[in-house]
């Protein structure tokens, strides 16, 4: 399995990123890490190694990007308005930059988001947001409502960043087109969050699995099984 290291600036950030990426060909998979985590967590954790057929077979190439949770949503010591404002801009670094990269490298224009615990907000995020730049959505204990990060402060950035506030409005005919698969399990601290994303999709008439996995908690064990499952959707 190939593994390549990536260090850039993004104009979007001002400062610079960096990436793992697992494969040399295939559908491209952005696979974010838990809460401020770091671009090799995934790896760390064996999530990658949970994957390996499916690199090594050429099936798809995955990119393990950082996040800014530190410097957004985790960032108690700025007010929430900043720490939305922050998210916003990694968002259009996502959409100028990291989607785009993932694009021209594999050829294919709409790319898979996956993510683990709060790795599955940010994939969550962006493909509600941007459907039609997503054609798969895998969530593996996700979190999708960041209102408990702005401590009663609200704004459009924190509107357009909530999928839990903005879904239901949206009439983006991308999102009927998407595979959607929320995971969970029977002891997940974040089961809620999954119910209450399928209500939401299932009253927009949007088809997706909700799997609620029994007897597992919240932890990479059952993350490590459910996301080699899930790419074998990926068609």
């Amino acid at each position: 399995m190939t593994e390549q290291y990536h260090r850039w600036y993004s104009p979007n950030l001002n400062t610079e990123l960096e990436m793992l990426v697992f494969g040399d060909r295939g559908y491209p998979v952005i696979l974010f890490p838990t809460t401020k985590g770091r671009f090799h967590q995934n790896k760390d954790f064996g999530l990658i190694d949970s994957a390996r057929w499916f690199v090594e077979q050429g099936l798809v190439k995955i990119y393990c990007p950082d996040t800014i949770d530190a410097q957004s949503w985790y960032d108690k010591d700025i007010h929430p308005a900043d720490r939305a404002r922050n998210y916003t801009w990694y968002d259009r670094m996502l959409t100028d930059e990291l989607v785009p990269w993932a694009q021209h490298e594999t050829g294919v224009e709409r790319v898979c988001m996956a993510g683990c615990s709060f790795g599955g907000y940010h994939a969550a995020n962006f493909a509600f947001k941007h459907p039609e730049k997503v054609a798969h959505l895998f969530t593996m204990g996700g979190a999708f409502d960041i209102k408990m990060f702005t401590d009663g402060y609200y704004d459009d950035n924190i509107f357009y960043n909530n999928p839990v506030d903005f879904v239901p409005g949206s009439n983006n005919e991308w999102l009927w087109r998407m595979n959607i698969i929320l995971g969970t399990s029977e002891h997940d601290m974040c089961k809620g969050y999954n119910e209450e994303m399928s209500r939401i999709l299932a009253a927009k008439n949007i088809n997706h699995w909700l799997d609620i996995r029994p007897f597992a908690n919240h932890d990479w064990p059952i993350w490590r099984e459910m996301f080699p499952h899930y790419l074998s959707n990926i068609k």
